[in-house]
């Protein structure tokens, strides 16, 4: 299957920067981020396929599709080395993009992602989807919102939470299962010691699906990261504490950029 030109924003001048959301998200996620960045960067947010106002192609999508629409994207883009960061499932799309096209990748930051899952954590997520699939996404999506937000904030922010469950709920069904498919399939551990890119990884102390222990594993695996764990957080870091995320990313990439 060919790429598909995807929705985008740009937004800012310098460096470019793609940014990659997670599943049955939006480009949206990162106005607070982007705001703050663009008058240092280009800042390019992007929806996946089958996402937001991108095309849908028929499923089932594989994560080697998803990469392939980030780098057709550059193509249209006319850009150079691009910086990637990416959530869940972007924090996935972003070291395999690195992995394929190192000579376009200056950096990657990994927010909020998992490898090095064992048998028990493949089982737990794995079980999540076919949950969906039996009782129908809908049904499922409390438990979600407890996996990817502290309870303060989802107490504080109704109007925050209500979106997030708009997202999911007007992405196709096929596609939302598929992007979880991927998701819950895709083990980056044999492979994340060929990414030579800079890497920034940075997740909540408890997110259970994407928990530092995993990440730290990431770190290892990788051969040029560091890694930061944010205390009381769970999964949704974009969203949840930017001004968190903010200083660490603003941090790296000067650092790393200049090597």
């Amino acid at each position: 299957m060919t790429a598909v030109d995807v929705a985008y924003d740009v937004t800012g001048d310098g460096p470019p920067i793609i940014f990659v959301h997670g599943i049955g998200s939006r480009k949206e996620t990162w106005a607070a981020l982007i705001d703050a960045l663009a008058d240092r960067y280009t800042c390019v947010s992007m929806d996946l396929r089958g996402h937001g106002d991108s095309p849908t192609p028929a499923v089932p999508y594989t994560l080697d599709q998803l990469v392939d629409d980030v780098e057709a994207l550059r193509n249209r883009l006319g850009l150079g080395a691009i910086h990637l960061i990416g959530h869940s499932l972007g924090g996935m799309i972003g070291p395999r993009y690195a992995q394929r096209f190192p000579t376009t990748t200056s950096t990657v930051t990994l927010l909020s992602t998992a490898a090095a899952r064992t048998a028990d954590d493949a089982s737990r997520v794995q079980g999540v989807v076919a949950r969906m699939r039996r009782e129908g996404i809908e049904n499922v999506l409390t438990t979600l919102v407890d996996r990817w937000y502290t309870e303060p904030f989802a107490a504080a922010n109704p109007a925050i939470i209500e979106r997030r469950i708009e997202q999911v709920l007007t992405t196709p069904p096929e596609v939302f299962l598929s992007v979880f498919d991927v998701y819950a399939e895709t083990e980056m551990a044999p492979w994340l010691d060929e990414v030579a890119a800079p890497c920034l990884i940075v997740t909540g102390e408890h997110d259970p699906g994407c928990s530092p222990r995993l990440n730290v594993e990431i770190d290892r695996l990788l051969a040029d990261s560091e890694l930061h764990v944010l205390d009381g957080l769970r999964h949704s870091i974009v969203v949840e504490a930017p001004d968190r995320l903010l200083p660490l990313i603003e941090d790296f990439l000067g650092r790393r950029s200049a090597t």
